[in-house]
């Protein structure tokens, strides 16, 4: 079986590419041509939000286990003081676009009262049985204006049909329940988890299957497509969301939003079943529009353990990780997770909310706003494409160069001498990924010197020196492009402010 991960590109390459097209071709000079493979409408999105938060919270957060047996008495599920609300104003004051909730982990227990199984919340003490954790989050999420998501994962130890085709009817029921029942979702989750030890209803053993067909994941994409055509599928192959191929919240340094998933062994990838040095890199030149998604937990574990109170990451460690995901084009997935009472322990909070203060100081003022700007070519020598527009705010506005160019300088003169120590640069992703090398240089005494270099830019690239430097002129260099580039955006910041 092959996997058919490119029928949402085909589809977009038929109707929304055609359609931002014919907005630009009122331009005389005509727009830069698309370099495939393009994001889908809804990629675009995803890409815009950049930082979102995982919630991890089920029966292990009572047994106090990382992966439960299938086993749990549903009665020890009892969060005496759980409040959607509170939750999700703690991450939305980090800068959390989304949350994605474990609505079933490895386990089985569903935080909903699905009809699938027993082991679920309906069978727990929380509000007598007749609570629903999935309906309070996605509903806190829509009055505090975050995005809501859902992680389902296919494994569960606590089915006795596991391993068997019975077993996919109800999988596919409990997704149908999730994407109809509680509005909008913009990323549906699938990990890799693919069997092992479990009670599977009493049967107490190892059950191994074939990862690469067991699941019939095209089966399960075409009905989540079917049921929420705007959110994203997440899974080691997509089909519009990778795994950065790391749970330590990591990018590559050089990080393609394309992709062409591969096994170990050389042939298709499938989740579970990928090369994962790969997949921390991307593919230049591959056969999907794929990007990263980079997920981490603010915690050694995933869910909350009492042990690890003072084991939170700190508020610079969540910078730097910010860097090293959405700054490397990639999104990043922070999960913070619920302790038993159903809250966000102080030390996480503290440590979201001391992120988010760094995040303003940082990106609140952009140095190069009011600079001259100049470049060595401009396509068809049109205001449309000028370089003023990287400085306009506009993540889809952009400057170009004419059609045989793809080595090509911008320089920013700035009005006062100006300290800076972060770069920011965007390429236009509805044209694709363009640009293979660029470089960043500083005007020093009469002489330019090297800021930083880098490869890969996509929606979202972050150059960082060692030390703040200080100069009236900046210069960007795109030393290799694949067609001629189309940024949108290039930005000067300070640590330091």
């Amino acid at each position: 079986m092959s996997f058919n991960l490119d029928v949402t590109r085909r589809s977009f390459l038929s109707s929304g590419a055609a359609g931002i097209g014919l907005a630009l071709r009122s331009s005389r000079v005509s727009p830069s041509t698309s370099y495939e493979p393009l994001p889908s409408e809804r990629q675009v999105r995803w890409s815009e939000m950049e930082y979102y938060n995982f919630l991890h919270f089920t029966v292990n957060t009572f047994t106090d286990k990382e992966w439960g047996y299938g086993s749990e008495d549903p009665a020890i599920f009892n969060p005496t003081q759980f409040d959607a609300d509170a939750i999700v104003e703690a991450l939305k004051a980090s800068g959390s676009k989304g949350v994605i909730l474990t609505c079933k982990h490895h386990d089985g227990f569903c935080l909903w009262p699905t009809s699938t199984t027993s082991h679920s919340i309906r069978n727990s003490p929380y509000k007598a049985g007749k609570g629903d954790i999935v309906k309070e989050i996605s509903r806190a999420a829509g009055r505090h204006g975050l995005k809501f998501g859902v992680y389902v994962s296919p494994w569960d130890r606590s089915q006795a049909s596991y391993g068997t085709p019975q077993y996919l009817q109800i999988y596919r029921k409990q997704v149908e329940e999730l994407l109809t029942g509680y509005g909008p979702v913009f990323e549906i989750w699938h990990d890799g988890a693919n069997g092992g030890t479990g009670y599977y209803g009493g049967a107490n053993e190892k059950r191994i299957i074939d990862k690469r067909h067991y699941y019939d994941w095209p089966a399960t994409w075409a009905l989540e497509r079917k049921l929420q055509p705007d959110a994203v599928i997440f899974s080691d192959v997509g089909p519009d969301v990778r795994w950065v191929g790391n749970e330590k919240g990591i990018a590559g340094e050089t990080c393609w939003a394309t992709y062409t998933p591969l096994s170990p062994d050389g042939g298709p990838g499938s989740p579970g079943d990928v090369q994962e040095k790969q997949s921390i890199v991307g593919t230049r030149n591959g056969e999907y529009w794929m990007p990263a998604e980079c997920d981490v937990s603010i915690r050694p574990g995933w869910f909350w353990h009492e042990r690890e109170n003072n084991q939170v990451k700190s508020p610079r460690d969540l910078l730097d990780l910010y860097y090293d995901s959405v700054g490397r084009g990639a999104s990043f997935l922070l999960n913070v997770p619920p302790d038993r009472r159903g809250l966000i322990s102080d030390n996480d909070r503290a440590a979201l909310r001391g992120f988010r203060a760094l995040i303003d100081q940082i990106f609140s003022h952009d140095l190069a706003i009011d600079a001259t700007v100049n470049a060595t070519n401009v396509r068809g020598r049109s205001p449309e494409f000028s370089p003023k527009t990287l400085l306009d705010g506009d993540r889809y506005s952009y400057w170009s160069t004419d059609d045989p160019i793809t080595q090509a300088d911008v320089t920013f003169d700035l009005p006062r001498p100006t300290q800076f120590d972060i770069v920011r640069i965007r390429e236009n992703i509805r044209l694709g990924q363009r640009v293979d090398s660029f470089m960043v240089e500083v005007w020093t005494e009469g002489n330019w010197s090297r800021f930083g270099e880098g490869t890969s830019i996509g929606s979202c690239r972050i150059v960082g020196a060692q030390a703040p430097v200080t100069t009236t002129r900046v210069r960007l260099r795109i030393t290799k492009a694949a067609v001629c580039p189309a940024l949108s955006e290039f930005g000067l910041f300070s640590e330091r402010v």
